[in-house]
């Protein structure tokens, strides 16, 4: 057999070989830091046995299929020290996730945060064993008979809820073994630098229904310095949490009588409407128009658009007139109703409709996160009706709109281009087209993307972008999406140079995406240290005493007359204290007044950005500013002045 290796070159075996054995073959090295494999682009155990030609990739930590299986095996771990600890605790299940791995386990006595230090403990000896870890298979009846009688229900419930003629694999390390369908390392060994990180409830299975269960969080890396700088990461990120700093700056609210719908507050109203000004600004200049379409639709509407069979269960419904009607989870069968109301012609095309459209979506109340995860929030959507030769310069045109607003705030991003899926509608002709035309604008515009095959939508492929924030997390907001069936199921058409009736095709795109959930990124991101264009108070003003209070509504009046947000601080403090009170509030600028200030017509100037930058004439003062927010400059706060 021939193995085609990642970087091209090929090994040909006479006979069989597991992975681990090739990587052996290929470089002791590589077999020392190997997690797990990919075959034929599916990710296998180590063990895995192959026997014909394929491409093979070794995955080490560095690469997402094997951080899995490294963070799998930890889990594994984890769940044995529990074990250990408390024999009469019921496993549930414990894969890996994003940032880690989690198990969720049955415990008659609560474990609670201040156990993780005793399992972690535990663990420790478990990696210092270096057990080696073996999988093995057996029936369906053999396994449920192996887990009953060990008194596992959870793992009884998981087998006899798989297919007939599925494999029932099982991994063990010493005395610990698992249902598992894997991968995994070969032994807990490398398993060094790991945290437990917390402890939460979860339904099993994710239903409201069935018993609550406790979930423990945990991380692990190959090194102890990664770890350590992923915690830093962590206990920085919960400075920056957007709850805390939403309720810390007057931004939003959230109540009991609204779950999962914001208030925002005068200074997020401020925040948001500045957002949105820059929006319909970079809109306006690329060539959109605007609508606003219906909050509330027909259920007809819906059924056209397939949202009713497909997406009921997260749409608000109610009756009127004896009719049922939807609030609407998406803008773009709106968007739809205004192109058809009236006849378009091929001079009309592109036709970019841009609206900031308020849409409502059912979460379970367990995945709502103050402004990332909500049931309503306002989309910044734009649908480009287009003829099929137009398509390649559309995408390279909003690629470039969404690289505009990302370079504005400092994001860094990557971008994948996700393919037609199994389940898709549509003729291989419209989505070879489609798809070449995505990657055309992407390479035309010389951005590196990653391909996802098989990931697009079902109606057709999309380009998604996924931003760096300032802490190195990744947050998926822009995304462009083509779409045949929308306009087919409702028939738009448009009168082609030839006179002929011809069938666009359909863009949805966004920038932001959810404008809350932006808001959300942009608290952490700049961890409420807004640019002064975007900042909700941009300068406070204050007075040394109330001798210089005229002089101090002086200051105020003018700037507001410049456009300018201000507050001053009137009361009876200290100005020491004003400042910093001021700097707890993140303003960009303060401007203190006194005696020799009002004397010579002055305010002496303190910034976030510099810290004390001596006196300055107003109106000079108000000139640098106004330039300031104009040209949006994303000035960097000192660190220095941060620590004061």
């Amino acid at each position: 057999m021939i193995i085609t290796l990642k970087d091209g070159s090929k090994k040909e075996y006479a006979e069989a070989k597991s992975v681990i054995d090739i990587a052996a073959d290929i470089s002791e090295g590589l077999a020392r830091v190997a997690c797990a494999g990919e075959v034929d682009g599916e990710v296998v155990d180590l063990r895995h046995v192959v026997d014909k030609d394929c491409e093979l990739s070794i995955l080490t930590f560095e690469d997402e299929g094997g951080k899995g299986a490294f963070r799998h095996t930890t889990s594994h771990i984890m769940a044995q020290a529990i074990k250990r600890l408390y024999p009469d605790v019921k496993l549930a299940i414990g894969p890996s996730i994003a940032d880690g791995f989690y198990y969720d386990i049955d415990s008659e006595n609560p474990i609670t945060t201040e156990d993780l230090a005793k399992i972690e403990v535990e663990m420790k000896k478990v990696v210092k064993e270096a057990l080696p870890i073996t999988r093995f298979t057996k029936s369906r009846e053999e396994a449920i008979a192996f887990f009953k009688e060990k008194n596992e229900p959870y793992k009884v419930e998981l087998i006899e809820d798989l297919p007939e003629d599925a494999e029932i694999s099982f991994y063990q390390q010493g005395e610990f073994v698992d249902l598992c369908a894997g991968p995994h390392l070969m032994t807990t060994k490398p398993v060094k630098a790991f945290k437990l990180t917390s402890i939460a409830g979860a339904y099993w299975r994710g239903s409201e229904k069935n018993k609550m269960l406790t979930r423990i969080y945990g991380t692990s890396f190959t090194k102890k310095a990664d770890l350590e700088e992923y915690i830093t990461r962590m206990e920085e990120a919960k400075k920056r949490d957007h709850r805390k700093l939403g309720k810390e700056l007057g931004l939003f609210m959230m109540s009991d009588e609204g779950p999962g719908f914001p208030f925002f507050l005068p200074k997020g109203m401020v925040l948001k409407n500045t957002l949105l000004d820059y929006w319909r600004e970079i809109h306006q200049k690329a060539g959109y128009v605007e609508i606003s379409t219906p909050i509330m639709l027909a259920r007809h509407l819906w059924e056209t658009s397939g949202h009713w069979d497909h997406y009921k269960e997260n749409m608000y419904t109610t009756v009127i007139d004896d009719q049922d009607f939807a609030i609407k989870p998406m803008n773009c069968p709106g968007g739809i109703l205004v192109y058809q109301s009236e006849p378009r012609s091929y001079r009309d095309l592109p036709l970019r409709m841009g609206e900031l459209g308020l849409v409502h979506r059912h979460e379970k109340s367990g995945q709502l996160h103050g402004l990332m995860r909500v049931r309503c929030f306002t989309q910044d959507d734009a649908h480009i009706f287009m003829m099929p030769e137009q398509i390649r310069e559309e995408i390279k045109g909003v690629a470039k709109l969404i690289d505009e607003v990302y370079q504005l705030f400092g994001f860094k991003y990557h971008v994948e281009l996700s393919t037609r899926p199994e389940d898709s509608m549509g003729s291989d002709e419209d989505w070879e087209m489609a798809t070449d035309a995505l990657r055309g604008a992407l390479d035309d515009l010389g951005l590196n993307y990653v391909v996802n095959e098989g990931d697009g939508a079902f109606y057709g492929p999309k380009i998604d972008f996924h931003l760096e924030d300032s802490i190195g997390r990744t947050w998926q907001c822009g995304t462009i999406q083509l779409d045949f069936q929308l306009p087919l199921r409702f028939n738009c058409e448009y009168v082609g140079a030839d006179g002929e009736k011809h069938r666009p095709i359909m863009i949805h795109r966004v920038a932001f995406g959810s404008i809350e959930r932006f808001i959300g990124i942009l608290i952490e991101h700049f961890a409420g240290a807004f640019p002064t264009w975007l900042a909700p108070v941009q300068v406070k003003v204050l007075p040394i005493s109330d001798k210089y209070m005229d002089y101090a509504e002086k200051v105020v009046n003018e700037l507001k007359e410049a456009g300018i947000r201000v507050e001053i601080d009137t009361r009876a403090e200290k100005i020491g204290y004003k400042i910093r009170e001021a700097r707890l509030q993140k303003i960009p600028y303060m401007l203190v007044v006194g005696a020799k200030e009002e004397e010579e017509g002055k305010v002496s100037v303190r910034s976030r950005f510099l810290g004390d930058e001596g006196a300055k004439d107003l109106g000079e003062f108000i000139t640098s500013i106004k330039a300031e927010i104009k040209s949006r400059e994303n000035r960097k706060v000192e660190v220095q002045e941060e620590q004061k």
